[in-house]
């Protein structure tokens, strides 16, 4: 199957999604939105989530978040999601492009979104 809509957080808060990466939707009912996360189905509200029509092509950078437990402390203030799948990476510099390590996906890097409010 093949995802017409794709969804990301757009907030911090309690939910099962990681950070960054894009999730394939499958239905919107009333005011959640349904997607797939590994091989289970989540509904989460729809006013938490970004949508896209495509599905995405470029590396989200995260801002590390203040109660990191699992990001090695030498990533710095932010790490890069890959669009491909999923996996988070270290920023080394400021790459126009990146090699996922997970998929080895060529990849450009979106510096010019503003994610969860990153600047």
């Amino acid at each position: 199957m093949t995802a017409s809509h794709w969804a990301r957080l757009k907030v911090e808060g309690p939910y099962p999604l990681r950070r960054g990466a894009w999730y394939s939707v499958s239905a919107f009912v009333k005011d959640e939105v349904v997607v797939r996360l590994g091989r289970a189905w989540v509904s989460v509200p729809w006013s938490v989530v970004e949508l896209a029509g495509t599905a995405p092509r470029r590396w989200t950078i995260v801002p590390r978040p203040a109660n990191a437990v699992l990001l090695p402390e030498d990533w710095g203030a932010q790490y890069a999601v890959c669009p491909q799948c999923s996996h988070r990476a270290p920023l080394r510099g400021a790459p126009a492009t990146m090699h996922c390590p997970r998929c080895n996906r060529l990849s450009a890097v979106a510096w010019d979104e503003a994610y969860l409010g990153r600047k």
